[in-house]
Order: structure tokens, then C-alpha cells, then sequence
């Protein structure tokens, strides 16, 4: 009698070892399906909203930002896709967003149509439309190039709060030497866990850098931009929470 037990108690074993082999045989060709299924990037992840002060003043700087914008493109192919809509504003109380494009080309062609205007600067427009489209859809980052700020500082922080709530970083170029600016794009930058990141006209090459850095994160997140052994990776990589 004991060892009948002792065989169907063996019998039992080896079925459930059976069933498990069987159940994780399943789990693993599920998950490989899901795998399949699954998009290489998370939505956030390739999004990214470019945004530009196009007042007189930023003339110069716009014609860099236009000639170097294909950078951000050709960094972000190597680790996905990446889809950049254009955010400006000029004169009057003039503030305006592009279609979504996902080229260089297009991108390109949508700022070479654009001249820059006097104006006052309009950046609580910028965060609070970046704000919206990060409602609709998850977004990766704002690039926002300019030299100045003529607003409400603690309106800036308070939407730039709610952008950090929402995943949102900011990369703040500041373009000069305007203390008053400085304060308020560090802030931003600080309050979304993104990165401020001075230069002036004659550093083409580190805007370059820096842009291609950026679209690298916006495309494949932090691992990718931990993944990049430049010496620009690294350094906003320092500058990010």
C-alpha cells in the first residue's frame, strides 16, 4: 500500500511538473507575442514640441535653429522614431503650432516660412499649449530656444508645474546673457526635470550637440541617452533630474 502511494504521489509530481512546464511554455509564447505586438517606444517616448522665439530680436539665433534642426532628426534615427511639431510666437500677440512632421524636410520647410517680428514674448502660451497636447497625447519633452522674458514669473512656474506632473521636460536654450531671463528659464527647467542649457551665436556647435541630445532622449528616453557616449549626452544627462 505505501508504495502505491508513493507511486501515485510520483505519478502527481511528475503531472503538475507536466502543467508548469506546460504553463510556462505558455506564458513564454505569450509574452513573446505581446513582445511582437508591442511598439519599440512607449508613446511618450518620439514626441517632442520645438518651440522658438520669433521676435526681431532672435533672428540670427532662428536662422542657426534652421539649419541645424536636421541634427535632431538623424540622432533620434538610431534609437526611433521622432515627431516634432514647431511652436512659435511674434509681434502682436501672435502665436502659432504646426502639423505634426517627422522629418527634416518638413520641418525645415515650415521655418524657412517663418521671418521673425518685434513683439513681446509670449512663453506662458508655449508651456500652456505643450500642456494641452501632453493631455491629449503623452509628450517626451519642450525644446524652447530664446533670450529674453517679459512675463509673469510665477505664471511661467505654475504651468511649468503642471508640465512636470505630467512627464513633461523642458530644455530651456537661453540664448545671451539676460540675468532676468536666466532666472526664469533655469526655474522652468528645474520644475519640469528637464535641463537649462546657455549659448550664444557663436556656439553653433554645441547647439548642435545639445539638439541632438535632446531628440535622442525624446525618441528613446533616458536609457537611450545614458546609452550615447558623447561628452553632450553626459552633460545633460547631469543637468536632468
Amino acid at each position: 500500500m505505501d508504495m502505491k502511494k508513493t507511486k501515485l504521489s510520483r505519478q502527481g509530481e511528475m503531472s503538475l511538473a507536466a502543467q508548469s512546464k506546460s504553463s510556462g511554455s505558455e506564458i513564454d509564447a505569450f509574452l513573446k507575442q505581446v513582445r511582437q505586438l508591442a511598439p519599440a517606444h512607449d508613446a511618450a517616448r518620439g514626441r517632442m514640441i520645438f518651440a522658438l522665439d520669433a521676435t526681431m530680436s532672435r533672428q540670427a539665433t532662428w536662422d542657426i535653429a534652421c539649419a541645424l534642426q536636421g541634427e535632431m532628426f538623424s540622432a533620434a534615427a538610431s534609437v526611433g522614431n521622432l515627431s516634432v511639431q514647431l511652436v512659435y510666437f511674434r509681434g502682436h500677440r501672435e502665436s502659432k503650432a504646426s502639423r505634426w512632421v517627422n522629418n527634416a524636410e518638413g520641418l525645415r520647410g515650415l521655418m524657412e516660412r517663418i521671418d521673425c517680428r518685434g513683439g513681446l514674448t509670449q512663453i506662458a502660451k508655449v508651456l500652456s499649449h505643450a500642456k494641452q497636447e501632453a493631455e491629449k497625447q503623452p509628450l517626451a519633452a519642450l525644446v524652447y530656444v530664446g533670450d529674453s522674458m517679459e512675463e509673469n514669473m510665477d505664471e511661467l512656474c505654475g504651468i511649468a508645474g503642471e508640465l512636470g506632473l505630467r512627464g513633461v521636460k523642458a530644455f530651456v536654450f537661453h540664448d545671451g546673457r539676460d540675468a532676468h531671463a536666466e532666472i526664469a528659464f533655469r526655474e522652468i527647467a528645474r520644475l519640469t526635470g528637464g535641463a537649462y542649457l546657455p549659448f550664444d551665436r557663436n556656439s553653433a556647435g554645441d547647439l548642435k550637440a545639445l539638439l541632438a541630445a535632446v531628440a535622442t532622449y525624446a525618441a528613446g528616453g533616458r536609457k537611450a541617452l545614458e546609452a550615447a557616449s558623447s561628452a553632450t549626452a553626459k552633460r545633460l544627462l547631469a543637468d536632468m533630474r
